[in-house]
């Protein structure tokens, strides 16, 4: 992994973000032009505020054009961006799936929790259940302390195998308006269904979440994200709730590309370990 700033918990208006080379490098550039605009301003929450250092946008970066850059918007360096843990509790999919979606995304963050709410599920459906997509989840917390406190406490609802429902109930419509207060997120671990309250205590306050999700944040802003959610597929950055189809396409997209690689390589690289 790339070498990363010592203090990940500072604001994003006042960092700069780590590049790694040329490719992360246009990457950055397209998810920060990419921005929060990424939706039609018909589309946004009422209520949504924009991220805190997320720049003005610009003609050449919308939803119907998310993938401007080195061949077609791909950065294939960025593939390893992937953990393919196959017990990592924040993920969901096989391992060794032919597609990794990496999700950087903040539980106060409007657009985060519609995508969550509207995308997330069908894309679940379509390609996570067919072994076709793998999805990762980044905690990238933006906007505070409140952020930070909800990165961890779906950390510690992953350490007892409770992630997912965690993070469906703090995406859940109305939840970011309660905020994420000390009692309202262990008020979530309980609806979530995580068992021991009092290690889920200790784990959301502990270093091991502190550093897991700091370890999240940092990569992100490496990639040059500064608004959420941000996506990487298969190396391809996507910024903002964008349609359903900008996703279907891109996870459609980087399927083919792998098959077709799988086909022109002989049996020597169909091994789904291979390369990794």
């Amino acid at each position: 992994m790339p070498s990363s700033p010592s203090s990940p918990s500072s604001a994003p208006s006042s960092r700069r973000p780590y590049l790694i080379g040329a490719g992360v490098a246009a990457a950055a550039l397209l998810l920060g032009f990419a921005s929060y605009t990424a939706t039609k301003p018909a589309d946004r929450e009422a209520t949504a505020a924009p991220a805190p250092s997320a720049p003005a946008p610009t003609g050449s970066a919308s939803a119907s054009e998310p993938d401007t850059g080195a061949e077609s918007g791909i950065y294939p360096e960025l593939e390893a961006y992937a953990r393919r843990e196959a017990r990592d509790p924040l993920a969901v999919g096989r391992a060794d799936a032919p597609v990794v979606m990496i999700e950087y995304a903040d539980y106060q963050c409007g657009y985060c929790g519609k995508f969550a709410r509207d995308t997330e599920p069908e894309l679940i459906r379509r390609y996570v259940d067919e072994g076709v997509l793998r999805i990762e989840w980044r905690n990238f917390p933006i906007f505070g302390e409140d952020s930070e406190r909800a990165a961890r406490a779906s950390w510690a609802a992953g350490r007892q195998g409770r992630f997912h429902e965690f993070h469906r109930a703090a995406y859940a419509k109305g939840a970011k308006e309660k905020g994420f207060s000390p009692e309202r997120v262990t008020d979530l671990a309980r609806e979530s269904g995580v068992r021991d309250l009092e290690r889920f205590a200790r784990d959301l306050d502990g270093k091991a979440a502190r550093d897991a999700v700091a370890a999240d944040q940092r990569q992100g802003y490496e990639l040059g994200a500064s608004s959420t959610p941000s996506f990487l597929v298969n190396g391809r950055p996507l910024a903002g709730a964008q349609p359903l189809e900008a996703f279907t396409e891109a996870i459609e997209a980087a399927a083919a590309k792998k098959s077709g690689s799988a086909a022109t390589s002989g049996p020597a690289s169909s091994d789904p370990a291979a390369g990794r």
